[in-house]
Order: C-alpha cells, then sequence, then structure tokens
C-alpha cells in the first residue's frame, strides 16, 4: 500500500536538563529518512520544523516549563493537522514532543469517533506528573498527560483521553517509584525486558495489535532511542543497559506495518552529540522503514563507516 507520508520536524529540547534533542531531526534528514521511505514507494513530503508558541510560565522545580507548554500546543494543532493529509512521522527532539503530538492526534480519532490507541516503546514509563517527578524533567510526562491524569493544569486541556486499556508500553526497565504505583494501580498494558526474554516480542506485542484492530482504533507508535540497548543505539541522554537487541526491534515494527494499524509515530530521544558517525541515526531510520513495509531480504547491506 503506498501511503503519504509527511514528516514533522520535532526539535524539542526542553524536557530534560541535558541538551542535544534539537539536532535530531536534521540527523533523520541527514541519514536519508525521506528518501528511505520513497524506496519503498511511499510519498514523503518533508514539512520542516515546527515552532514553539511562545509561553512565558516558569516553575521553580519544572524544568523549561513554559517552552514545553509552548511545544505541546504548536504540536498538537500540527498533528491534529497531519492527520487530515496522511501519516505524520514526527523526528524529534526528547521525548516531551509526544506531550503535543499524542494530544493531537487523539483529538484527530475523537472526531472520527475512532478509539486512539498508544504503543510506546521506551526503557521508561513517562507515566509521571508535574507533581510527582523529582527531576523536573517533563519528558518523563506524556503519558500521564494523555491519559488526563491531574496535575496539567497549566498545559492545553485534554478533551479526548486516552483510556489507559489502550497504552501498551513495551522494553520497560527503568520506573521511579511514583510512577510504578500509579501504572500498577492503572490498566495500562506494560511490559518490561524480562517479559520479552520469556515470552518474547511476539506474544506480547500481538494481543495488543489485536485489540486495536477489533476496535478499528488508530494507533500512534513512539519509538525511543533508549528502547535499544546502547551497545546498539548509543546516541540517546538516558540510556538504561538491557534494552531491545537490533533484531527484537525491527521484528516488533515489522509486525506493526503487517497488522496495517499504524496512522502515526513518532521518532524520540534521538542526541546527536551522542551518537557514533550517525549509527543511531541509521538505525532509527532502518527501523522506521521496517515499519513501513522493509522487509529482511530488501533491507540494504550498511555501508562501511
Amino acid at each position: 500500500m503506498t501511503l503519504d507520508i509527511l514528516l514533522i520536524g520535532a526539535p524539542v529540547d526542553s524536557g530534560k536538563t541535558r541538551k542535544g534533542c534539537l539536532m535530531g531531526p536534521d540527523a533523520y534528514r541527514i541519514a536519508r529518512l525521506p528518501e528511505a521511505l520513497r524506496d519503498l514507494g511511499h510519498t514523503a513530503h518533508d514539512l520542516g520544523n515546527v515552532t514553539p508558541d511562545a509561553c512565558d510560565l516558569t516553575d521553580d522545580h519544572l524544568h523549561e516549563l513554559g517552552l514545553t507548554v509552548g511545544w505541546t500546543g504548536a504540536l498538537s494543532r500540527a498533528a491534529e493537522a497531519a492527520m487530515t493529509r496522511g501519516l505524520p512521522i514526527f523526528m524529534g527532539g526528547d521525548h516531551a514532543l509526544s506531550l503535543g503530538t499524542v494530544h493531537g492526534v487523539a483529538a484527530h480519532a475523537a472526531r472520527q469517533g475512532r478509539p486512539q490507541f498508544v504503543l510506546w516503546l521506551d526503557a521508561h514509563s513517562d507515566f509521571h506528573t508535574p507533581k510527582t517527578t523529582e527531576s523536573g524533567n517533563l519528558h518523563g510526562t506524556p503519558l500521564a498527560y494523555v491519559t488526563g491524569r491531574a496535575g496539567f493544569d497549566q498545559f492545553p486541556p485534554v478533551n479526548d483521553p486516552i483510556p489507559e486499556e489502550n497504552l501498551c508500553i513495551l522494553g520497560l526497565r527503568s520506573v521511579d517509584g511514583a510512577e510504578r504505583g500509579a501504572l500498577e494501580a492503572s490498566k495500562v498494558h506494560r511490559f518490561d525486558m524480562r517479559a520479552i526474554d520469556e515470552f518474547g516480542v511476539t506474544a506480547l506485542l500481538k494481543p495488543f495489535l489485536k485489540r486495536v484492530e477489533e476496535a478499528n482504533g488508530m494507533l500512534h507508535v513512539s519509538l525511543d532511542v533508549d528502547f535499544l540497548d546502547p551497545a546498539a543505539a548509543p546516541a540517546v541522554g538516558t540510556t538504561v543497559p538491557g534494552g531491545a537487541t537490533v533484531r527484537e526491534a525491527h521484528l516488533v515494527m515489522e509486525m506493526i506495518h503487517d497488522s496495517g494499524l499504524m496512522t502515526s509515530m513518532d521518532l524520540v530521544e534521538l542526541n546527536p552529540m551522542l551518537d557514533e558517525r550517525g549509527r543511531t541515526a541509521q538505525l532509527m531510520v532502518d527501523l522506521c522503514a521496517s515499519g513501513l513495509g522493509r522487509k529482511v531480504f530488501d533491507r540494504p547491506t550498511p555501508r562501511s563507516l
């Protein structure tokens, strides 16, 4: 199936203190993401980068609150508009960008009368609220925000909260105490690396994809670099050992493509300052291509570095 894919740069770097993710969108362009998608027969339109709304909110505890709120509003509008034109891929940028992108795609799904589902490929649950985060880093809050948890009064209102049971987090291996308690009391589907080791990604992911299909849902996939083991993908400021292998990650993306369910996607937390000759950016491009139809037999042999 030929898709109209919209590439949208989201150079968000306000969700945490360590800088560098604002260079992510250009790293994906340099790694030839548009060309990889066109090689698969899709159309790929690069819409450039979103710019944040002006917002001068400050908070002694929360890092760059105003800028993150500004990004949330701008990216929500961009996401909602893009959903009417095709399949948007948001090139980030730290995971705070998902405060806006998921907010926007969920609003579109609600207008279509369809449920929104989210597959969160991440070492972290990102289920903090502004009141529970100890670090003050807002890239750890998107799933709490889009499910309508309290504490986000300064952010755009969540008029279309995503039901907790419509979320699936895969690859967990670093969860704070406050998040753990909230997750255990929630209906969020969550699988840590032990579950992947014991059962494999197919057994864990297939039931979730089946639920999306049976509900005629729209599926947003948010792929964090730290879903992967840092030995394969070093260009992230939140490395946690023991992540998904390259093959496991490709299998996840191939299953997503086989399902035909994905309607939007984030590529997040790529910090080119921490990369090794662009290999993390290239791996993320390859995974994105697997999610949109590249098969094992037509995967190009990497050029020597």
